[in-house]
């Protein structure tokens, strides 16, 4: 897991425009050699979730993670905020993007790729990509119902801006403030690498038609290394 998050946080701040932050949270800060001042790190100790599902846990875990990198979020003064499951990788166009375009409710990224650990080739999902990932939609700070205290409760109905992605759309669209496709594929689901919630109980399908080659373009855009070779990328064609 340590290799999968270094590669994702290295995604991260692969952006070509410095207009951006991240916050990480975690039980206990992970080991890597990637250091960055665009990083903050928020060690939690958050109670064991109160679920006999260990599904449903993991999603109260991980909506309790969210909602105080929101909350932590407002020290930065941010326009927009984007959950970024760890071990994805995005596009390095995102932060440029979101700055040309400050008047947007935000984006959900309707486009993407699906990407299988070690393949040489990567999957082009052309459209409905945020049913399927986490990592998917770039919201303006302010739509994202932060409550008036705090404390994650899956009985309440902001839960669903922290677990439930592919809902964020409708719900915004309801409300008058509709969030915009991205006009480009903006990250990339890496499945079959352990970490995955819904891998495993729904099943992908790869589209021979959508397959490509994974280029060395495709790689530096999205900082997609293989992790055996992390240390060999690092220290030539994928430093910063």
């Amino acid at each position: 897991m340590t290799k999968l998050f270094e590669r994702c946080v290295r995604s991260i701040c692969n952006q070509t425009s410095q207009e951006y932050r991240v916050i990480v949270v975690c039980h206990e800060r992970p080991r890597i050699e990637f250091q960055h001042p665009k990083i903050t790190y928020i060690e939690v100790d958050f109670p064991p979730a109160n679920e006999a599902d260990p599904f449903c846990a993991g999603h109260t875990d991980k909506g309790r993670k969210i909602l105080k990198g929101l909350i932590q979020a407002r020290e930065f003064l941010p326009t927009y905020t984007m959950a970024v499951d760890a071990d994805d990788c995005i596009s390095k166009h995102l932060s440029e993007f979101v700055a040309q375009n400050p008047h947007c409710n935000g984006w959900f990224i309707n486009k993407g790729y699906k990407y299988k650990s070690g393949d040489d080739f990567i999957f082009l999902k052309r459209r409905d990509f945020y049913k399927i990932c986490g990592t998917c939609n770039i919201i303006r700070y302010d739509l994202n119902h932060l409550p008036e205290y705090p404390e994650y409760n899956r009985g309440y109905g902001y839960y669903k801006f922290y677990v439930d992605h592919e809902k964020i759309r409708g719900i915004l669209a309801q409300q008058g403030t509709p969030l915009k496709p991205l006009p480009f594929p903006g990250a990339i689901y890496i499945v079959a690498t352990g970490e995955n919630l819904y891998y495993g109980t729904t099943k992908l399908t790869f589209n021979i038609l959508n397959r490509k080659l994974l280029s060395q373009s495709m790689r530096e855009e999205f900082y997609l290394y293989p992790l055996e070779l992390n240390s060999v990328i690092t220290e030539t064609m994928y430093s910063r």
